[in-house]
């Protein structure tokens, strides 16, 4: 039986369209600049972001960690949720390809207010770090996939121009934010300076990022791109790829979020899983687990050996995520296999009690 691969939407693999497009890529040099499919892509995405140019970058955390380095200088500060990619799983980079530290903010489900960044600004004094860069992650992975509405981006924005700080969107999973809002991506995007968006993630590239701004601000992150490795040469083949995504993957991101949906509402009729199935905004479902199925690792574990795969998030949660590689049957295959799950492992913690 194939296994059910729900560990991540990172884990699709190039339809036979996109091998097509990867095959048929006219390529050139893109470190001296002449690769004709990166430039096309570059184009097509600050184009399609609202923005003066934009930047092809191999990773999620690079486009990241560039913008950052890109705004900030050593002993500034960046303003974060705790949950946001950038800080929980870049590794510590901000500290050590940028000098900055971080300040952070916990607010429900990784989405804060203007308030929250009011409170987090340092005052003005040689005493303490310059706050310099407010980071807003849409969707929220660690939130559950929740989604940001442009309203409360809008209100960041705000607070960020009274306080002389850059905002930067990071859009892994910006597509699937704009789905579930019903909204093109620029109204997000006109309320941030710059913005990074995923190619490998919903959209089923295999490789790649964007990072999108002004002018100014991409020719500072070409540098750092280059500085931090991550200059390719005949990266058209990947740039191919992307285009292909943008042109056949985006519309079917509201299946991803459908089977997210109907997934959330069967298991949370399960005993021993709680979920509150109206926070499953996208493709990403987040649930605890009751100490009577086990620890989070011992139940995904149960899950795998029964050919469901996926993530642990911590010791009493675990994480779903829906992609172009999982069909509703599927998903009506994890349902069945949770189900059993659940009711074999209460029925053995009511036997051993």
């Amino acid at each position: 039986m194939t296994p059910v691969d729900l560990r991540s939407d990172t884990v699709t693999r190039p339809t036979p369209g996109m091998r097509q497009a990867i095959a048929a890529a006219e390529v050139g040099d893109d470190v001296l600049g002449d690769d004709p499919t990166v430039i096309r892509l570059q184009e097509r995405a600050a184009e399609l972001l609202g923005k003066p140019a934009a930047l092809y970058v191999p990773s999620g955390t690079m486009a990241n960690q560039v913008a950052i380095r890109s705004v900030c200088e050593h002993g500034d500060e960046l303003i974060i949720d705790e949950t946001t990619h950038a800080y929980h799983y870049e590794t510590g980079a901000p500290a050590a390809l940028s000098g900055v530290s971080v300040r952070i903010i916990r607010s429900p489900r990784g989405i804060f207010t203007a308030s929250d960044v009011d409170a987090c600004v340092r005052p003005r004094s040689a005493h303490f770090a310059n706050s310099r860069l407010v980071i807003v992650e849409n969707t929220n992975n660690r939130g559950g996939g929740a989604v940001w509405s442009v309203d409360q981006v809008a209100a960041v924005r705000r607070a960020a121009d009274g306080h002389d700080l850059h905002l930067h969107l990071d859009g892994a999973r910006l597509m699937n934010a704009c789905t579930a809002r019903n909204v093109k991506p620029a109204a997000y995007t006109q309320h941030v300076h710059s913005v990074s968006m995923c190619f490998s993630k919903g959209l089923g590239a295999p490789v790649g990022s964007i990072v999108a701004g002004e002018r100014a601000f991409i020719e500072r992150a070409h540098r750092f791109r280059k500085m931090f490795g991550g200059a390719m040469r005949q990266s058209g083949l990947l740039a191919a790829a992307a285009l292909y995504a943008l042109d056949h993957h985006v519309d079917r991101l509201r299946e991803d979020h459908d089977n997210a949906r109907h997934f959330a509402e069967a298991i949370s009729e399960l005993p021993g899983i709680i979920l509150n199935p109206a926070d499953v905004e996208s493709n990403i479902c987040i649930f605890r687990i009751d100490p009577a199925l086990g620890t989070a690792d011992e139940f995904t574990q149960r899950l795998r050996e029964r050919g469901v795969w996926m993530f642990s998030t911590g010791a009493d949660r675990a994480r779903a995520v829906t992609h172009l590689d999982v069909s509703r049957q599927q998903i009506d295959q994890a349902i069945r296999v949770f189900r059993d799950v659940c009711n074999t492992s209460i029925r053995a913690a009511a036997a051993a009690s």
